[in-house]
């Protein structure tokens, strides 16, 4: 079966020239063209570009994956609320399009994320209280990026594109066999930094995935308003392949991005993928997406949810039973206890730490800085007034 779900007649005949397919695909009846291995009443399907398969256990695995990663997410919007972290930037509706794409990744390949790629880090095994301690303030990342393949999380919007097409281009000069991902949303896509890494990956024929997860919304503004054809398709214009992806469906953005790491560590340079997924919740906690979106769009994509979807593939095909599915919503309500216990347990770091790693070696003018804030603090416990 080709599962390339296109726009059906009428809607295509119901819109109006050049319209997108991002807008297309909000209509009744439309939908937009991507690539599906699930749909989201959990059939099965197969891709002629992009098969995949799969073990009762792999299967297992990865709704494990999607279960622990929402339930550690709701803890720390939970956690924000409560005023133990300053802001968090929630991933809810997109689990898939993060946990597919990790799970695609060899160990040697290294991921360059943004600030909500909280599914991505799970995969790479960072510990999730390491994500919750810079959004507490206690550290800048505490996780240390080659360890893991997977670099610091960068809250300046689309700078870490040009960083993983720097790397990439570092892979190629060392005859290395890996790859590089960079994550960025649809607004990003408008940076001028995104744009001139298409140019360089391009030029330079740099083993890199650019994977955008198109979740509709930046911030308040709508796809919509960052282009007039679907994001996939701007790669044309760089010179490299873009692939639409259901941004829902697990197996398919397993199955795509493995395909786009291997195309790129083989020497065919870049390719950028296109999650279409949703934001189910707001931007930030600081953001109220009440103001500016609509209920019956949030509650047309709830249908489409990446956990239920596989949730019920399981259960048709008989590959998991109640035990499991108890087992793993038990351990989440584990991982949701740790996280909670952890972060109100994290220590104040210690202020002298800010002049440690300035440079890679030591300076003299950072020590004798070091000096006089160390003197500035100890006067406050010495009772001396300033």
């Amino acid at each position: 079966m080709n599962v390339t779900v296109k726009s059906t007649a009428r809607a295509r005949k119901k819109a109006a020239p050049g319209v997108p397919d991002t807008l297309r695909a909000t209509g009744k009846d439309a939908q937009p063209e991507l690539v599906q291995l699930l749909t989201p009443e959990g059939e099965r399907v197969e891709h002629p570009d992009y098969p995949l398969t799969t073990t009762p256990e792999e299967l297992r695995a990865l709704y494990r994956d999607l279960v622990l990663v929402r339930r550690f997410d709701g803890e720390a919007t939970a956690l924000q609320r409560q005023g133990e972290l300053g802001l968090w930037a929630s991933l809810l509706g997109q689990e898939a399009a993060q946990v597919g794409s990790g799970r695609a990744m060899r160990p040697g390949d290294y991921a360059f994320p943004t600030y909500r790629e909280h599914g991505v880090a799970w995969c790479r095994d960072v510990d999730p209280l390491n994500l919750l301690g810079m959004f507490r303030g206690v550290n800048h990342g505490g996780w240390d990026p080659n360890e893991k393949n997977f670099h610091l999380y960068t809250i300046v919007i689309g700078a870490q594109t040009l960083h993983a097409t720097g790397y990439a281009m570092g892979i190629t000069k060392d005859g290395a066999d890996d790859a590089v991902i960079a994550y960025f949303g649809d607004g990003a896509s408008s940076q001028g930094d995104v744009n001139e890494a298409f140019t360089f990956a391009s030029v330079y024929n740099a083993p890199v995935v650019f994977f955008c997860q198109n979740n509709q919304w930046a911030i308040s503004e709508p796809t919509t308003t960052q282009t007039k054809i679907p994001l996939y398709r701007r790669a044309s214009g760089f010179g490299f392949p873009g692939v639409r992806v259901d941004g829902n469906d697990v197996l398919a953005c397993l199955a795509v991005t493995r395909w786009a790491l291997d195309h790129a560590r083989n020497g065919n340079g870049p390719v950028l993928i296109e999650a279409f997924t949703y934001r189910m919740g707001a931007h930030t906690t600081s953001d109220d997406p009440t103001r500016y979106r609509h209920t019956e769009e949030t509650e047309a994509w709830k249908a489409k949810d990446p956990i239920s979807r596989l949730r019920a593939h399981l259960e048709k095909e008989g590959l998991a039973d109640e035990e499991f599915f108890a087992a793993v919503d038990a351990e989440s309500e584990q991982l949701g206890l740790r996280v909670r216990e952890g972060v109100r347990g994290m220590p104040d770091p210690d202020p002298t730490l800010i002049f440690d790693h300035v440079y890679s070696e030591p300076h003299t003018l950072v020590d004798e800085e070091r000096a006089e804030y160390v003197e500035y603090a100890a006067s406050f416990e010495a009772g001396e007034t300033h």
